[in-house]
């Protein structure tokens, strides 16, 4: 017996499994499903957030060291580095203390115990 519902039927039944053969998910009407969870891409500079991280890490390093050693042990530090080659000059340039560097130096110097300063 002919039933043109039933060829109808089968019919979506092969387009499903054909979908379902190229990778094709489903999502009933109204539910959360893959598409709710996927990620927009957003235009940004994938070097900026490295860039940031290591100038934060540069700039406590630096206030880390000048809080230890001292504002003068520091400061000659730096010009016994300004006097050498071109790889200590460019760390000298680097290493200078700048406002923030110093008052994060004066912050740190309270919270972090020094040894030998009594």
């Amino acid at each position: 017996m002919y039933d043109p519902q039933m060829r109808e039927f089968h019919g979506r039944l092969a387009r499903l499994d054909r979908m379902h053969r190229r990778g094709f998910g489903f999502e009933a009407p109204g539910t959360i499903g893959r598409s709710c969870y996927t990620r927009r891409n957003r235009a940004r500079l994938p070097i900026l957030r490295p860039l940031i991280v290591v100038a934060a890490s540069v700039l406590v390093i630096k206030a880390l060291i000048l809080s230890q050693v001292g504002a003068l042990d520091y400061n000659d530090r730096l010009a016994r580095a300004a006097d050498g080659s071109l790889v200590e000059r460019a760390g000298a340039y680097v290493m200078q203390v700048d406002p923030l560097t110093a008052w994060l130096g004066d912050a740190l110097r309270e919270m972090v115990p020094a040894r030998g300063r009594g």
